[in-house]
Formats: C-alpha cells, structure tokens, sequence
C-alpha cells in the first residue's frame, strides 16, 4: 500500500515500522484429499437413469408453447436488425456520399 509524504513523516515520530520488517508467516499447505473412487461403466449407467428420474420432464403442451415463443422470438429479432441494418447502411450512404 502506497502513502503519501504525510503518513511517512508521522510514521517516523511514531516510530511505526513500515514495510518487509515484519516477514510473513509462511503458508500453509492444503491437507491432500484422496482420490476420488472411481466408478464402472455400469454403475455410471445406473447414475445417470436415476438422476434422470429426479429430473422434472415439460409437458408436450410446455414444450409447445416453448418452441413457438422460440419461433417468434427469432422473427422478432431478425426483423429487428434487418430494419437497423438498412437504417446504418442509409446513414453511411448518406456520410460518405456513395
């Protein structure tokens, strides 16, 4: 951390010391963790068929729903940057003369 000539002085007629004097204490090392155990083709089938009971499937009908929002979402946004896109292409006609 920087200070300015003002901290310095009143450091020195305190008689603070400043900087590495004081050494860090040195770090401390992570305890090792073992290693993970490690698991068959089959048990890792079995894994994921129950994790995959715990997941919470859409209805056909959400899904629907879903898919048509994505739909116009996308036209929305096309139309968006097509009308940008011939508003910058006039402007920079009109700025450099072409």
């Amino acid at each position: 951390m920087a200070s300015n000539e003002a901290t310095k002085k009143m450091d020195l007629t305190r008689g603070t010391p400043r900087g590495p004097s004081t050494p860090t204490p040195p770090r401390q090392t992570p305890p090792a963790r073992p290693a993970p155990k490690r698991t068959g083709p089959i048990e890792f089938l079995n894994q994921v068929r129950d994790e995959g009971r715990k997941v919470t499937w859409p209805t056909r009908k959400e899904t629907t729903v879903t898919t048509i929002m994505v739909f116009i979402m996308v036209v929305l946004a096309s139309l968006f940057f097509t009308v940008v896109d011939q508003a910058l292409r006039y402007l920079v006609g009109l700025v450099l003369g072409v």
